[in-house]
C-alpha cells in the first residue's frame, strides 16, 4: 500500500526530519539516511526572508527532494500570502502544505484550496501568537503546527511556554471531538519530545537532534517510541 496514503491513519507518534538540518551538498545521501530511518514525513521549512528573517529552499527544491524519495513531504510555508504559492509546491509533489495563520489574510481560502487540490493541510502559529486567532479553522484543518521556537533558524532552544499551548489544543480536540494532530516544531529532542508528548503532541519536527545522530533510525526510534 502507498505508505502516503495511510499517513494519517496511524495512531502512533509521528516524527518528521526537518530538511533544513541536512546537509545540501549531500542532499541524495541525507534523503536516503531520512528513509532508511524510518521517519513518518521530510518537514521543508521555505522561507521568504520577510515573513521570517532568513531564505531557504523554493519548488525546485521540494521537486529535487520528490524525485529522490518516496517519503511523505511535509512542506511548511513561512512567507506571506501563503495562497499565490499553493499550486506551485503542490505541482513539485507537497502532500502537506501547512502555513501561517499570521501571513495572510485569507486563511479559509488558503484551507479551502489546499483541500481542493486533495492534499492534507496545516495551520501553524508563532510562540507569541494568541492561540484564539486558529480557534475558528480547527474543524478545517489535518495538522495544527506549534511552532515552539521563533521561526527563521534552526538550532534553538525550545521555548517552554509552548507547552501550555499544546495543552489548550488537546483539550479543544478531545473537549469537540475533532481530528487534527498538533504537531510541534523546534528545539525537540528526547527530553523535550516526551514533554510535549505528555500534553498531546502527536507529531514531532525534529532537525538538530535527529541529524546529529551517529544513526539516525534509533533517534527517531526513541521519539516514536515517547
Amino acid at each position: 500500500m502507498d505508505v502516503k496514503k495511510v499517513f494519517f491513519m496511524s495512531k502512533k507518534i509521528k516524527v518528521a526530519p526537518s530538511l533544513l538540518a541536512a546537509d545540501f551538498s549531500n542532499l541524495e545521501k541525507e534523503l536516503k539516511k531520512i528513509e532508511k530511518s524510518k521517519a513518518d514525513a521530510l518537514h521543508l521549512d521555505i522561507m521568504d526572508g520577510h515573513f521570517v528573517p532568513n531564505f531557504s529552499m523554493g519548488p525546485k527544491i521540494v521537486g529535487t527532494v520528490n524525485k529522490l524519495s518516496d517519503i511523505f513531504l511535509d512542506v511548511h510555508l513561512m512567507i506571506y500570502n501563503p495562497y499565490d504559492y499553493v499550486e506551485k509546491f503542490i505541482e513539485q509533489g507537497a502532500d502537506m502544505i501547512t502555513f501561517h495563520v499570521e501571513a495572510t489574510e485569507d486563511i479559509e481560502d488558503t484551507l479551502n484550496y489546499i483541500k481542493k487540490c486533495s492534499k492534507k493541510v496545516g495551520l501553524a502559529l508563532n510562540p507569541k501568537t494568541s492561540f484564539s486567532l486558529v480557534e475558528r479553522y480547527l474543524e478545517l484543518i489535518d495538522v495544527l503546527l506549534i511552532m515552539s521556537v521563533n521561526p527563521g533558524f534552526g538550532g534553538q532552544k525550545f521555548i517552554e511556554s509552548t507547552l501550555k499551548k499544546i495543552d489548550l489544543a488537546k483539550k479543544i480536540k478531545d473537549e469537540n471531538k475533532l481530528k487534527y494532530e498538533i504537531q510541534v516544531d523546534g528545539g525537540i529532542d528526547d527530553i523535550i519530545g516526551k514533554k510535549c508528548v505528555q500534553k498531546g503532541a502527536d507529531f514531532l519536527v525534529a532537525g538538530t537532534y535527529l541529524f546529529s545522530q551517529s544513526d539516525m533510525q534509533k533517534g527517531v526510534e526513541k521519539l516514536k517510541s515517547l
